[in-house]
């Protein structure tokens, strides 16, 4: 996974001091500011400047964004098979190569006033980009470890919204200069592409997943097959579509920015410019926040949590904009002017915590997706996310442009989306309730205690292995989920699934139940059964070797149950202990669970302490038992 490098000295910022990160950053962060300089310059060269009776300058933005979309559905396919079986830097300083001598030519283009070149270099650009995709995404899980992928992940969603701001600003600020603006931006889309040239030549290398892979030209062929192959994956195919729909629904609104401004808001160009300051400073901090909310691990609880947010807001900024009063025939507010009536604080505070929601949607399924792909084609696996986005934004707009033609109101519009958003997302959950469940767990190990963790580097990311644990109350399991950097299965007693909540979680994790031998035989053997086809599978397996939950808070003798899935199964196994946990609600310390609810209130600190794994030849039931002891000897953390 990280090759080797040392592990971050901080949190997600220290990764931008790093060689393994850095020049990839402002490499993509470069790349992406370039695209939207480049587009956003041309879109108000053909908008206000030039006449060409050709190019509608009602329809150019939507030309324009066409252009460079036709590419991700034509070729993100092939771009897939490319990074998956070339080094990944060697592919990412050759497409920066690439968008020097596009952009060569757009500087000619500009200088000239020469609207068909330009249209060449937005779809040049556009295919510049599909290469680039898959690489992007395919190249962080190869250089940083689990714990820093949602940081990574962060900081990439971060700079590519603070680039595309940064963009559309400087194309627009260096398109108005009176005269010689073309010849500005001539020479600033060159200059940030020879500088993103300069960066990408300190990617380090990146090795093919897959070098003896057979290219297949056919793009057609290729994307239904990415797509399938996608598919072969339930929890990555579904994360797909929830990133689809994200781009889904944020393309709505970046796509009537400027009208909403004008037509609504009664504000000019200035008034759509902080409308777009403000959704990207949301997305931003959203995304860069999705690391101190998941504890540096890939967190799909925070995806519920996002989905809401931008249903919630959206539907405010629906009521907001629609009880603004008519300013009628006065001159279109500034941006100072609009800042200055509290009535728009509302609407800009909306706009900033529906982005900010965004951010914390996305980042962990982009983090899920690259940790759960194989590595032999997770390129491929990205392009078939880039296909399914440019669907989704090619649709957002075909349906956008089709209700405002039936007579909805812009704020109409972002109301139906909200709506909408509840149907598509609550369909989602549906079919991958792991999005729900580990939201509950977050909840429990963030509201209920405060959950601190020592040792969880040794949880392994890929490949069976056998956790223990001591069995202090009825949400170990819970506590222990969020802490895994992938799901795990627990083996556990049959008795617990009898109760009505826990029940229904244990059963929705897929929790395999145990009974005693005496007790019912053929169930007994079923569990080992399944706990041998989930090691062969290469999952994690969790199990309680005291086999019930302490009665007076002390560990209990283990049983050899973890020897029988041994002889079969010889894979490490991992001990881990729980603090603090005896005497909480959920353990029985008044002989009975819950008895008392919240007897300790709320955010009550408990700890997990996670040793080295033990080499299967070395694991006995007594010395299992005196490493989880001296696991809960060691100071809570």
């Amino acid at each position: 996974m990280s090759q080797g490098h040392p592990p971050a000295s901080g949190g997600q910022f220290s990764l931008l001091r790093q060689k393994r990160f850095a020049p990839f950053f402002f490499t993509q962060f470069l790349g992406a500011a370039n695209d939207n300089l480049f587009k956003f310059a041309f879109t108000v060269l053909v908008t206000f400047q030039l006449q060409v009776s050709w190019l509608d300058a009602k329809v150019a933005g939507l030309v324009i964004g066409a252009l460079f979309i036709l590419p991700f559905v034509l070729f993100s396919a092939t771009a897939g098979q490319w990074a998956d079986k070339h080094d990944k830097a060697f592919i990412m300083r050759s497409v920066k190569l690439m968008e020097v001598g596009i952009m060569g030519l757009a500087a000619v283009g500009f200088w000239f006033n020469h609207v068909a070149l330009l249209l060449g270099c937005v779809f040049l650009m556009g295919l510049h980009s599909t290469f680039f995709g898959p690489v992007k995404y395919a190249y962080l899980p190869q250089h940083l470890r689990e714990h820093e992928l949602t940081g990574g992940n962060g900081l990439v969603e971060m700079g590519t919204f603070v680039a595309i701001l940064l963009g559309n600003l400087g194309g627009g600020l260096l398109m108005g200069v009176p005269e010689v603006g073309g010849h500005w931006v001539a020479g600033a889309c060159f200059a940030v592409a020879l500088l993103g040239w300069a960066t990408a030549r300190g990617i380090p290398a990146s090795p093919s997943s897959d070098p003896d892979l057979q290219v297949n030209w056919n793009p057609l062929s290729e994307t239904w097959r990415n797509l399938r192959l996608a598919h072969q994956y339930p929890s990555v195919f579904r994360s797909l579509l929830g990133i689809s729909w994200m781009w889904f629904f944020g393309a709505v609104f970046l796509a009537q920015f400027p009208s909403f401004a004008r037509d609504v808001l009664h504000g000019n160009e200035q008034v759509a410019s902080l409308l777009l300051v403000v959704f990207s400073i949301g997305i931003a901090v959203g995304s860069l926040l999705c690391e101190t909310f998941s504890h540096r691990h890939v967190e799909i609880g925070l995806v519920p949590m996002g989905a809401v947010g931008m249903t919630v807001f959206a539907f405010d900024l629906y009521l907001a904009a629609s009880g603004l009063p008519a300013l009628g025939e006065a001159p279109l507010l500034t941006a100072a002017e609009f800042v200055a009536r509290p009535a728009h604080w509302r609407v800009m505070a909306d706009l900033a915590l529906l982005a900010f929601s965004a951010g914390l949607y996305s980042v962990p399924m982009y983090a899920l997706i690259q940790l759960r792909t194989q590595p032999s084609h997770r390129a491929r696996i990205i392009a078939a996310n880039n296909i399914l986005n440019a669907l989704f934004m090619i649709v957002s707009s075909l349906l956008a442009g089709a209700l405002l033609g039936a007579g909805f109101s812009i704020p109409e519009v972002f109301g139906a989306t909200a709506l909408l958003n509840v149907l598509v997302v609550g369909y989602v959950f549906w079919l991958m309730p792991e999005y729900i469940l580990r939201l509950v767990m977050l909840l429990v190990t963030r509201v209920v205690y405060r959950l601190k963790v020592r040792g969880d580097r040794h949880l392994p990311t890929e490949g069976a292995a056998i956790l223990v644990c001591n069995h202090v109350s009825f949400v170990d399991a819970v506590i222990l989920g969020v802490v895994s950097p992938r799901p795990m299965v627990f083996l556990m007693d049959h008795r617990i699934f009898k109760m009505p909540a826990l029940g229904w979680f244990f059963r929705a994790v897929k929790a395999i139940p145990i009974a005693p031998q005496k007790e019912d035989p053929e169930a007994y053997e079923r569990a080992f059964e399944r706990a041998r086809q989930v090691l062969q599978e290469g999952e994690l397996l969790c199990l309680f070797p005291e086999g019930a939950i302490t009665r007076d808070g002390k560990l209990q003798p283990f049983k050899a149950g973890i020897m029988k899935i041994l002889e079969t199964n010889p894979v490490p196994v991992i001990p881990a202990a729980l603090h603090n946990l005896w005497g909480s609600t959920f353990s029985r310390i008044d002989g009975a669970a819950m008895a008392r609810p919240l007897r300790r209130g709320l955010f009550n600190r408990i700890g997990l302490v996670v040793g080295a794994p033990i080499a299967p030849e070395h694991v006995s039931p007594e010395a299992l038992q005196q490493r989880v002891q001296a696991l809960l000897d060691e100071p809570a953390p």
